[in-house]
């Protein structure tokens, strides 16, 4: 059984499902120094390739489109069908209020149509509906 990290701080979520996404099945050795230096490459001013991107303020959290380049996704409005669709890829989810995205966790499987995520908050793999945040915002999806 896999040991699943927990997220370093309260703005790192969405670098530890990346980190956890590129780093499947685990273990992560060095997993607090691999999820910090992926927070500053997900929001600092050039990407991965060393190309120039928007700069984003690191207490916002991650934004979706620089998930989705870091994983060679495309950003797309949540439907669990399309989720479901690309399984066995990996795919990050930005839950939050009606108001705002607040939290990324990362679909791994599912259970009767119900997808199991990796929400790093918990260190754990739960049911999405388990999570605090109900309103489901953005999905990165493979190409």
């Amino acid at each position: 059984m896999t040991d699943w990290p927990r997220q370093p701080d309260n703005r790192t979520c969405g670098p530890s499902s990346v980190v956890v996404a590129e780093g499947l099945p685990g273990p992560w050795p060095d997993f607090e120094a691999d999820v910090q230096a992926m927070h500053r490459r997900l929001t600092g001013l050039r990407d991965r390739h060393g190309r120039w991107q928007l700069p984003w303020p690191r207490m916002l959290g991650t934004p979706p489109w620089a998930v989705a380049r870091e994983l060679g996704g495309r950003v797309r409005r949540y439907r669990r069908s399309d989720v479901l669709a690309a399984l066995p890829t990996p795919v990050p989810v930005f839950l939050g209020t009606r108001w705002l995205p607040r939290h990324v966790v990362l679909v791994l499987d599912e259970r009767d149509g119900e997808p199991l995520v990796y929400n790093p908050a918990l260190g754990a793999v739960v049911l999405m509906s388990s999570s605090r945040w109900q309103h489901r915002w953005w999905a990165v999806l493979p190409r």
